[in-house]
């Protein structure tokens, strides 16, 4: 996968997370949940495009290491969703933890092959 396959699948993530939040329910656990997969599941489009001017293999790996943690949180935040739930559409859900895991598999592979290099 090239950096702009890559980025563009990172986009589309992000506008689906935005997407299923605004689907959720105006209560206080929605607008809570909400908030945070938009603020995590957005974050990792913007850290990667950030990643692309890194000062240096350190910082890059340090910016990957940041996309993950992003990643990793919006995935416990749609589990929690689809556990609570608090979504009524399971299918976008699951398909969003789905996508959550596959991208967490490819920043840990990308990280450990930029690790070698050092």
């Amino acid at each position: 996968m090239t950096k702009n396959e890559l980025e563009e699948r990172l986009i589309d993530f992000a506008v689906k997370i935005i997407k299923f939040c605004k689907n959720l329910p105006d209560s206080r656990e929605g607008i809570y949940i909400a908030g945070q997969l938009t603020r995590s599941g957005c974050s990792t489009a913007l850290n990667f495009g950030e990643a692309q001017d890194a000062e240096s293999l350190k910082d890059l790996i340090h910016k990957n290491k940041i996309i993950l943690k992003e990643l990793r949180e919006t995935r416990v935040a749609l589990k929690i969703c689809l556990r609570a739930e608090i979504s009524t559409n399971q299918n976008e859900n699951n398909w969003l933890i789905n996508e959550s895991n596959e991208l967490i598999s490819i920043f840990v592979v990308s990280n450990k092959k930029l690790r070698n290099k050092i």
